[in-house]
Formats: structure tokens, C-alpha cells, sequence
């Protein structure tokens, strides 16, 4: 029984992750308007299959609705990470024209300029673009859509490349590493067996764009032996199919190394699967960051007397990147009023100090109002805001002490006590000396 209630259990559970994944996906499909300028029209994917008919999409034209058969399960398995919560992602659908490759690093792979009478017909672009998730897959559409109860076109997922982090955030120094998976699905049977049996080689490359630059860092080609360019900056790419099935589909996998990253490898990264005449790739945006250090002095008291001002605060917010997004408040925590305050007072910031490593530092300061009475035992604190941090920042403080209200602290007993011992020990001391001094003067006056 208890092994009933386990299955009926991971059934359920099992059930729950693949109604959570999205059902049909709504795009823009994108084409040339002419004169510069780009024409969007509604379109839509039907992506998890049931027994059920497709709802009816009066709205969309037919060539522009459709059903997405997936024989590798990639889309599926590229959803399974998703979020429930998270709004969907932007999709955008286009027209897609296969062609060779145009490096020359890649001339094996298509060794005919002419592509195959096999990948005649239309081909459709489909990105998807979040941040939890950044695909783009190739679809082949039938050239008829499906008639009643809906009109929708059937179309095969035949190359799809996805990160699950298309947004990473690298602290400086730390290596970087960039998941990619693609799949790939023969057109037809004959397509595959005009092959040898396996998966086909591929060329992947990495590159990076930055303020307006493009670096080719990595290029590889697993199954051809071809020269290709030298990685770049020590990347490296674990670049292979996963399985060797025979005739397909099969899946594969491009993950990207970067090893201890600086803020000049920041920006945009392309990663570009290479099939023979098929081509897929998606973008990631790479962000370095390194939280800062938050020092606040004089610590861990600032002495005033009343009326007066307390000395100059000095907050170091040190050794962070990037400089861009940095808040620094100060606050007044207690007081008369016993709560969080915005603490009055002058207050500017340092220029930026720049670092070996890539990082910034800076400096807060804070010239308090004289204080009052009530001001006693209420903490300075210097709070700061960045990218890198939690919602809440970062903070450090010191607690002011307004002369002749604050009695001896534990900390002055133990100082007072050690300070009559030591002074106990010196009087005894010189006691002694004394006494053995004077036994010595009468002996020497007797020699003589």
C-alpha cells in the first residue's frame, strides 16, 4: 500500500511540473515592412501536446498558429526550470533562410556552397528571451495548415539552442561558466541515413561584445579536423553530443569556461551552434560585480559634549564594481525619539579611487549638528546601497557619547582594577628595593 501511495504521489507531482509549464506561448512575428522599418503581427506556439484539440485562435492567421512537435523533448526540458511565477517569456518569430557558414574555420562542415534539396521550403526563427531562460529554435512549418476543429500549421523544432542563465552575475575573480544545450532533429529518415550513423559534427563559438566590439574567444569543431582559431583568454568549452543514437534526434552540449573574470569581460556574449547549412544562437548578458566593503570611524564611540558638534564621520565604501548604482545614506538609530531617522548634517562624497583588480573605492563623510542630551547612547550609521547587495545594503556604525551623562562601564571597572594592581606591584616593588638598599649601605661602611 505504501508503495501505491509513493507512485500516486510522484505521478501527481509529476503531473503538477508538466501542467506548470507553459501551453501556448504568444510572439511577435517580425518581418521587413520596407523602407528601414520592421511589421509585427500576433502569432503563437502550441507547445505541450494532449489528446485534447488545439483551442481555436480566430485571431491569428493559420500560418502564424502553431502546434510544435519536439521529438528531442528540448523545449519541454528548457521549461522545466522555469519559474511558475515568472511572467512568460518574449518570444519573436521570424523568417529563416539556411545558408553555410561564412568562417572559414568552418569550410569543412559545409564542403558544398549549395544547400541539400532537403532544406528547400520555409523556415521559421523562433527566440525566446527572459531572465531565466534565452532559446532559439529552428522550426520547419507543413506548407498546409491543419483543417477544422482549428486552423494551425505543424511545425518541427529542428535545431534548438538554451541557456538556463542568460543573465549571469560574476563576482571579479571568480571563473565563469555559462550553460548551453542544444538538440538537433533530422529533417526526415532519408536525411539521416544519407549520413553516417551518429550525431553530425558541429562548429561552436563563443564571442563577446562590448562597447561596441566584437572578440571572437572560442571556436571549436568536434568530429572535423580542421584548424581553428586559439581560445582567447584561457576559455574553454565542453563541446560534444550527449548521446550517439544512431539516427537521432540527438542533444548536446557547448558549456562555456571563463576563468577568473575581470570587469573588461563584461557585456553581451553570443553563443552560435553550427550545423551543416543550420545555424542557432543566443545571447547572454555577462555582468561582473563585487560587493563593498563598508568601514565607518571614529569607531566604535564619537565623543561630544552638548552643544557640540561631534568630530567628522568618515564611511570607506571600498574595493565594489561596478561604480554605477552606489547609494550611501546615513542614519540616526535611537535618539529622542527612539527610531530610525535620516541623521541631519553636511555630507559629500570622495571621487573614485580605482584598484589593480578592476574595483573602486570611495568615501562617505558627515558632518553631524551639535548634539543634545537626548542624543545619548543613539548610533550613527552609514548604510549602503549596490547591485551586489541584498535589498536592505550594507551597513556600519558607531554610537555617540555625549560628555558627562555616561557612569563607568564594566569595561572602566576591569581598567581601574588593573590599573591599582599594577600600581600595587610597582609601590611593593620599589619597597623592596628600598629595604635591600639600605641592608647594603651599613655593611659597605663597616668594610671601609
Amino acid at each position: 500500500m505504501k508503495r501505491v501511495s509513493l507512485l500516486l504521489a510522484v505521478a501527481l507531482g509529476l503531473a503538477t511540473a508538466v501542467s506548470a509549464r507553459p501551453a501556448v506561448i504568444e510572439c511577435w512575428f517580425v518581418e521587413d515592412a520596407g523602407g528601414g522599418k520592421l511589421a509585427k503581427k500576433p502569432a503563437a506556439l502550441l507547445l505541450r501536446q494532449g489528446a485534447e484539440s488545439p483551442p481555436p485562435r480566430p485571431d491569428l492567421a493559420p500560418e502564424r498558429y502553431l502546434k510544435v512537435h519536439d521529438p528531442a523533448g528540448t523545449l519541454q526540458a528548457a521549461f522545466r526550470q522555469y519559474p511558475r511565477d515568472a511572467p512568460a517569456p518574449r518570444c519573436e518569430m521570424s523568417l529563416y533562410v539556411p545558408l553555410p557558414a561564412s568562417a572559414k574555420w568552418l569550410s569543412d562542415l559545409t564542403p558544398e556552397q549549395s544547400c541539400p534539396r532537403a532544406l528547400d521550403g520555409t523556415w521559421l526563427m523562433v527566440s525566446l528571451s527572459s531572465p531565466f531562460l534565452s532559446l532559439s529554435s529552428l522550426l520547419r512549418p507543413q506548407s498546409e495548415p491543419q483543417p477544422e476543429p482549428a486552423l494551425i500549421t505543424m511545425a518541427t523544432a529542428v535545431l534548438t539552442v538554451f541557456t538556463h542563465t542568460p543573465t549571469p552575475r560574476i563576482r571579479i575573480g571568480q571563473d565563469a561558466l555559462l550553460d548551453l544545450s542544444f538538440a538537433y532533429v533530422p529533417l526526415t529518415p532519408k536525411a539521416a541515413t544519407s549520413l553516417a550513423p551518429g550525431p553530425p559534427p558541429f562548429g561552436l563559438e563563443w564571442r563577446r561584445q562590448h562597447l561596441g566590439k566584437g572578440h571572437l574567444l572560442l571556436a571549436v569543431t568536434p568530429g572535423l579536423n580542421g584548424q581553428v582559431p586559439a581560445a582567447r583568454e584561457g576559455a574553454v568549452a565542453f563541446a560534444a553530443w550527449d548521446d550517439d543514437e544512431p539516427w537521432g534526434p540527438w542533444t548536446g552540449n557547448g558549456t562555456f569556461w571563463l576563468p577568473a573574470v575581470k570587469p573588461s569581460q563584461e557585456g553581451t556574449y553570443l553563443a552560435t551552434v553550427h550545423l551543416p547549412y543550420l545555424q542557432g544562437q543566443i545571447t547572454l548578458e555577462l555582468a561582473v560585480q563585487k560587493p563593498p566593503k563598508v568601514a565607518l570611524t571614529p569607531a566604535p564611540l564619537v565623543w561630544a559634549a552638548p552643544g557640540e558638534a561631534p568630530p567628522e564621520l568618515l564611511c570607506l565604501v571600498s574595493h565594489f564594481y561596478p561604480s554605477q548604482g552606489l547609494e550611501v545614506e546615513w542614519e540616526l538609530r535611537g535618539g529622542p525619539e527612539g527610531r530610525f531617522q535620516k541623521a541631519e548634517g553636511q555630507r559629500w562624497l570622495s571621487a573614485l579611487r580605482h584598484h589593480s583588480d578592476g574595483s573602486v573605492s570611495l568615501s562617505a563623510h558627515l558632518q553631524p549638528p551639535p548634539v543634545t542630551s537626548e542624543q545619548h547612547g543613539a548610533r550613527y550609521a552609514c548604510r549602503v546601497h549596490h547591485p551586489s547587495l541584498p535589498t536592505l545594503g550594507r551597513s556600519a556604525e558607531v554610537t555617540l557619547q555625549v560628555a558627562g551623562l555616561s557612569g563607568p562601564s564594566l569595561e572602566d571597572g576591569i581598567g581601574l582594577f588593573l590599573s591599582a594592581f599594577l600600581l600595587l606591584g610597582l609601590l611593593k616593588a620599589l619597597s623592596w628595593a628600598a629595604a635591600y638598599l639600605a641592608t647594603q649601605n651599613p655593611t659597605e661602611k663597616k668594610l671601609e
